[in-house]
């Protein structure tokens, strides 16, 4: 009986799933492989005996199983990322970004090409509970809001406001994704919801850009004073602008479609660059001793 076909309790799979989360890999990176180690020993033993494995061959494995039966988050997200933003990802200086702060909401996903788009994703097992606190904050400061939802969910969603784009999942099709509705374009952005995304030097660097030089200022009033100007730029600059510096940002991509993709949602929530990524798959290709 192979991966797809077997049958897997749910806590075995929210065990499996938990290889994933930023608390184990950042154990990994510092050369601490024991999680794995304890779930190929709870789970897994059978398949290590069948012949030399490394650590990466067995998260591959893991990854496998959950695609086909946990779309959890980090799945749902990684596919997303593998099937439709790399592609996006291919013009130039398109910059994408995973769980970036907004106001008090988190977006799963932002990317930032022509124009600045976020996408909120909700599983099976995610409630709707919080969603138009979250969508009130990401107006605030993209062009286009999109979820990304089970077509199983899409009359739920549907009921929201029809300027989100909405994009439907379902894991039995060849397109697993599937754009039910296009986001309609919002090119005003809140000047204050802006000061609170930028770094200093970004917003110190949006005024320069504009006015053509800095004020008078100290430490102690930089934001203050950048704040009442940059609420003076028109509103449209100050999107293009916005958009410049989110460019900016970041390392450059290193995600691949065909390198070891089931970890591109963990490189780019760790910031990887190119080095970090290619330490990491090098603690990764260590040999399992069974």
């Amino acid at each position: 009986m192979n991966s797809l076909t077997k049958i897997y309790s749910s806590n075995q799979l929210r065990d499996y799933s938990s290889l994933f989360s930023r608390s184990t890999v950042l154990e990994w990176l510092r050369g601490d492989l024991s999680s794995i180690d304890f779930k190929v020993n709870r789970y897994d033993q059978i398949w290590l005996s069948k012949g030399r494995k490394r650590y990466l061959d067995y998260l591959k494995y893991v990854y496998n199983i959950l695609e086909n039966n946990y779309q959890n988050e980090y799945i749902l997200k990684n596919s997303f990322l593998n099937d439709w933003l790399i592609k996006e990802l291919g013009e130039s200086q398109s910059q994408v970004f995973s769980e970036f702060k907004v106001g008090n909401a988190i977006a799963d996903l932002v990317m930032f090409n022509g124009v600045s788009k976020v996408f909120e994703i909700k599983t099976e097992m995610d409630s709707d509970k919080r969603l138009n606190t979250q969508l009130e904050q990401y107006r605030k400061a993209f062009n286009q809001i999109y979820l990304i939802i089970p077509t199983s969910k899409l009359r739920l969603y549907l009921k929201y406001d029809k300027s989100i784009g909405i994009i439907t999942f379902d894991n039995n099709k060849s397109e697993r994704f599937d754009l039910k509705r296009k986001a309609i374009n919002n090119a005003v952005v809140e000047p204050r919801t802006l000061m609170h995304v930028f770094h200093s030097k970004e917003y110190k660097e949006v005024v320069k850009k504009f006015f053509g030089k800095m004020p008078k200022m100290t430490s102690f009033n930089q934001f203050s004073i950048c704040s009442g100007l940059i609420e003076d730029i028109p509103n449209n600059k100050l999107n293009e602008l916005f958009i410049a510096q989110m460019k900016k940002r970041g390392n450059k991509n290193v995600l691949s479609k065909k390198n070891h993709s089931e970890f591109n949602q963990l490189s780019l929530a760790l910031k990887m660059n190119s080095q970090n990524r290619k330490q990491f798959f090098s603690i990764l290709k260590s040999p399992l001793i069974s």
